[in-house]
């Protein structure tokens, strides 16, 4: 009951601010990449097959290198881990293929994310993995992304995810908006579902998009729907520095990495948070 009603303390505090002129423009709906055409520029977005079941959402930001959630490698009912060989990213997958296949040779998630931790909104600030695969994806028009700058509350953003009711192509939802932030979190008005777990959020600069977030978790509070999303930040240069040289590094002779379930819970009082 404690860690519920902090957890409602915690969301209340921060979405405190989306009252009336917080945010006034309109968020577009998703768009189904379902053609070559549709997912041109968006295909390093790719499905992370984590297993025999589950998938999360990754993006390539270099090519030998997936970013996605920490909380994608764990699994809610056992807690138990998931070796790395079992861990597929599937570049750009649509309808039955995509446009590159790679197992992952080594991973690594942030060193302060702990899947147990009572403090959910602690959970998200920390919801960061790195995945190298086991060859790089050098496809032409294949690029990975850049990253930028977190945004500010009232930016445009965009996430391009999958997710359990459109599994089988990514959808773009192109505009949707940063309601709050704190450092290392954003609340966000975007549409996220089961599967969506480290799907990237972008923002565009000159129109190119950068990567600016990974969606972390749905919340509720007040029948209001809500996304949160872990910022980057230095915390992503700490990723690709602990990985490089092998601090921390889970791989095949090193503890297996965690696998993903789709959990959360429901806090009395009508606030809801659930990892998607």
């Amino acid at each position: 009951m404690a860690r519920n009603l902090r957890l409602i303390a915690a969301l209340a505090w921060m979405l405190s601010c989306l009252g009336a002129g917080s945010v006034t423009a309109k968020d577009m709906p998703l768009r189904a990449l379902a053609t070559g055409d549709d997912s041109r520029g968006w295909e390093a977005v790719g499905r992370l097959e984590l297993g025999r079941s589950g998938f999360c959402t990754g993006a390539l930001i270099a090519p030998d290198l997936v970013l996605t959630a920490a909380h994608c490698l764990f699994d809610r009912r056992t807690g138990q881990p998931l070796t790395v060989s079992e861990v597929e990213f599937r570049a750009g997958w649509r309808n039955g293929r995509a446009e590159a296949y790679r197992r992952v040779r080594r991973g690594i998630v942030h060193p302060d994310y702990e899947y147990a931790d009572d403090g959910a909104l602690k959970r998200v600030a920390h919801d960061l993995a790195l995945l190298q695969l086991d060859r790089d994806i050098s496809l032409p028009g294949l690029v990975p992304f850049a990253i930028a700058a977190g945004p500010r509350k009232g930016d445009e953003v965009g996430v391009v995810s999958y997710a359990q009711d459109r599994a089988e192509a990514p959808s773009l939802q192109e505009v949707c908006h940063v309601l709050a932030r704190r450092p290392k979190m954003l609340v966000l008005s975007c549409d996220v579902e089961f599967g969506a777990s480290g799907a990237p959020v972008f923002r565009l600069e000159n129109g190119v998009p950068r990567v600016v977030s990974v969606v972390s978790a749905k919340a509720e509070l007040a029948h209001r729907k809500v996304s949160l999303g872990t910022a980057l930040g230095d915390d992503l240069d700490l990723l690709r520095e602990r990985l490089a040289i092998g601090e921390g590094v889970l791989g095949a002779t090193a503890p297996p990495l965690h696998r993903f379930g789709q959990g959360g819970a429901r806090a009395d009082g009508g606030a809801k948070f659930l990892r998607p």
